[in-house]
């Protein structure tokens, strides 16, 4: 693994500067949140606009690592809410879905609305795995804290093929991609913990710490345990972390997504939601993942698969549209809501806030 300097840093927001991708310049919430004929109803959406939590960053932040650094665009974030305020943690990038990001947080107060935090970036390149970015919040509270779950972006070696990646089934790329856990008391203040997803399990590429949450933003429980959702990397085999403490986790492969009912393929679980009444050990306890997929045409496309908390890897029923609600879904203003940075033009860095039709 590459060591982290100041010269590799600037080599990759360099990189960044020069990078575009035509496919997710034109994504849209819409296209993934429409209503459809059919609608069960345990799934949530479809989701319309509200334009009053609208979120605009109008300040470059200072760069702690005094490469020059800057941003034109921010997406996928994640929302809790404390204290009646809500807090948005965003990644940042010098070019939409480029590396060389950051993740800052910015706080709605009804009465006052939106402020950048003074404090940004909370979260920026530190370590040797996250030489070429830090990504995707995803934040969750429990045990009286709050833990966020990001991808640190890093150069692989070449040599570090030996950890059982079989290149005919899951090729090694020449980037990695892990999943890192930090933790704080207060939302603004984070402290790093290192590596969340080890790397015999992860082999190199591991992306989505999709732990089911209930609508405040508490990570539940579920036969005892946290639960982690992996979706993407492990060698092409999805798998299912367990915890107690939202910090140590194991890992083991686990089936609990079956796309036949819609044809196409998995690309990424965005979310998981327990709904209010959802306790475990209670009946009719709703557990619902949240999806991006490969229609039967290849399509960017979302879906919703429907389980019981008490039997979180059978899937009962699967609904197409969906929020890809990369940090969660949180019930704020007696509805879901979630927030994505996608349909913002280019270099405007703003924020959207989505609400779902029913609550």
């Amino acid at each position: 693994m590459q060591k982290i300097t100041k010269e590799a840093l600037l080599h990759s927001y360099e990189g960044a500067l020069t990078f575009s991708n035509p496919l997710t310049d034109t994504i849209s919430t819409d296209q993934f949140s429409a209503a459809y004929p059919e609608h069960p109803e345990w799934a949530v959406g479809p989701f319309r606009k509200d334009d009053s939590l609208t979120f605009r960053q109008v300040q470059d932040w200072a760069d702690p690592t005094g490469i020059g650094w800057t941003a034109d665009s921010i997406f996928n974030p994640s929302v809790m809410e404390r204290d009646g305020k809500l807090y948005l943690f965003y990644r940042a990038s010098p070019r939409k879905e480029s590396v060389s990001s950051r993740i800052g947080v910015a706080v709605y107060h009804p009465e006052t609305g939106w402020q950048d935090s003074p404090s940004n970036p909370v979260i920026y390149p530190t370590q040797d795995n996250e030489i070429l970015g830090c990504e995707d919040p995803k934040v969750y509270h429990a045990n009286g804290r709050y833990y966020m779950f990001y991808n640190g972006i890093w150069t692989i070696d070449r040599g570090e093929e030996q950890a059982g990646q079989d290149p005919d089934v899951y090729p090694l790329g020449d980037v990695g991609c892990d999943i890192n856990v930090a933790v704080s008391d207060d939302l603004i203040h984070w402290e790093k913990l290192g590596l969340a997803v080890p790397y015999k399990v992860s082999r190199f590429w591991a992306k989505g710490a999709v732990i089911p949450r209930n609508a405040q933003g508490d990570a539940v429980k579920i036969g005892g345990h946290y639960l982690m959702y992996l979706s993407e990397g492990c060698g092409g085999t999805t798998h299912v972390g367990r915890s107690t403490d939202m910090v140590n986790w194991t890992f083991e492969p686990q089936e609990y997504l079956d796309l036949g009912p819609l044809g196409g393929s998995l690309h990424e679980v965005a979310c998981a939601i327990v709904d209010d009444g959802g306790n475990p050990g209670t009946d009719g306890g709703k557990l619902v993942l949240d999806f991006f997929y490969g229609d039967a045409d290849g399509q960017f496309s979302a879906a919703q698969a429907l389980y019981d908390v008490n039997e979180p890897f059978t899937q009962k029923a699967m609904h197409r549209g969906g929020s890809l609600a990369w940090g969660g879904l949180l019930k704020f203003g007696g509805t879901w809501m979630f927030a994505q940075g996608w349909d913002a033009p280019s270099g405007s860095r703003e924020m959207y806030f989505y609400r779902a039709d029913q609550g």
